[in-house]
């Protein structure tokens, strides 16, 4: 079997929320199809991928440099020596070569995208959910029947005031959600505990509530928050500073306690080996979220749980950011903590396959051939177009 071709399109996932650094009335995500020459009910296999929210498109690097070096290759060169189906690892080198070390910005979007879509079609052509195929290689054939899952929203927005707020966190919390995140950093400190306090009244217990900052606040901006954060024993308290600032990361854990979250604008496993050995994080409490999808996929994911293993971090201290099908399949198979879910927000790339329902805050897994999104009827046409 051959890739015989491969697509991209930009689509527009805008939405008039912001958090404490950027608003989304213009954010886009690219969506890529690898096609191969593997033909089941007429119809050649496909592969879909697209990148998680909060970057956007990367179609330019897409079009320019990474998509020709696949379709330039030898066709040979990209498949598995004993197998003869796709090999993601040797694919990712082919979209790498002659690239420099470093600068990780919006070329890891670019292969993390069509590294999602290669996963997708190497699944569909063994015909195995990627979950089971990902516990075969790699966790011993042993998959989690189900993930745990928050429900991640409390966006700042024009007009919505603390009732729209309790409003939008009790639906989650009536949909099988436990735990859900809203976004702090956007607001003075005084008029964010109210937001808090309000979530509170309905969310009850600190622990069901985690709180996002989106990498807003400098050392002592963080600190603030972090004394009026404690008394509430929160869920966490995610990304308080810049995401490279692994000193400003280290310092937080001497005033704050309480769980602490990074890592979704972390882009390879060099800078998170880096979080690692300076960023001062818990291996009994803090959470590792890395987003494949934006990391140069799951290839070099799996660089990153080895080099975690490596320095005794569990893999369940990993809850991927994005909110998708990937990552959730990733979580099963490769047992990580857990998912980012978005209910409401970034549709329709947002959410799970239809009919799998939310139960005390876990979600299934349907058991369709390669990540599933042929089983969620509002996503698969979008992606489907990408084709016409």
């Amino acid at each position: 079997m051959h890739i015989t071709d491969v697509r991209e399109r930009t689509f527009s996932i805008a939405s008039p929320i912001s958090n404490a650094y950027i608003d989304f009335r213009k954010m886009t995500c690219s969506v890529v199809a690898v096609v191969t020459d593997v033909i089941r009910d007429g119809q050649p296999v496909v592969g879909f991928g697209f990148n998680s929210n909060g970057r956007y498109a990367a179609g330019g690097i897409l079009r320019d440099r990474i998509l020709p070096r696949i379709l330039e290759a030898d066709p040979d060169s990209l498949l598995d020596d004993a197998k003869g189906n796709l090999d993601p690892f040797k694919i990712w080198a082919t979209m790498m070569m002659n690239e420099k070390p470093g600068g990780h910005g919006e070329r890891s979007v670019a292969v993390g995208t069509v590294d999602m879509a290669v996963w997708d079609a190497l699944a569909k052509i063994e015909e195995k959910p990627l979950y089971r195929l990902l516990a075969d290689r790699y966790s011993g054939g042993v998959a989690d029947d189900k993930v745990w899952i928050y429900a991640a929203g409390g966006y700042y927005y024009p007009g919505k005031d603390h009732s729209a707020l309790q409003a939008e966190m009790k639906s989650y919390l009536d949909r099988g959600y436990t735990v859900v995140k809203m976004k702090i950093g956007g607001a003075p400190l005084a008029e964010d505990l109210s937001r808090i306090e309000a979530v509170l009244k309905i969310v009850g217990e600190g622990k069901n509530l985690a709180v996002d900052a989106n990498g807003r606040f400098d050392l002592l901006t963080g600190i603030a928050y972090a004394k009026a954060l404690t008394p509430y024993g929160l869920h966490w308290y995610e990304e308080i500073g810049d995401p490279l600032d692994y000193s400003l990361q280290a310092e937080m854990a001497k005033h704050y306690e309480g769980p602490m979250a990074t890592g979704e604008n972390l882009f390879s496993h060099q800078d998170a080996r880096n979080l690692i050995r300076y960023g001062g994080m818990r291996p009994d409490r803090d959470i590792l979220q890395f987003d494949c999808a934006l990391s140069y996929g799951l290839v070099e994911y799996l660089r990153t749980l080895e080099m975690l293993k490596e320095n005794s971090w569990s893999r369940r201290r990993v809850v991927p950011h994005g909110g998708h099908q990937m990552s959730l399949n990733m979580a099963a198979g490769l047992h990580l903590g857990g998912n980012e879910s978005y209910p409401d927000v970034f549709k329709p790339f947002c959410g799970f396959a239809d009919g799998i329902r939310v139960e005390n805050g876990y979600v299934g897994l349907p058991n369709l051939p390669g990540i599933g999104f042929e089983g969620k009827s509002e996503l698969f046409p979008v992606m489907r177009s990408v084709l016409d």
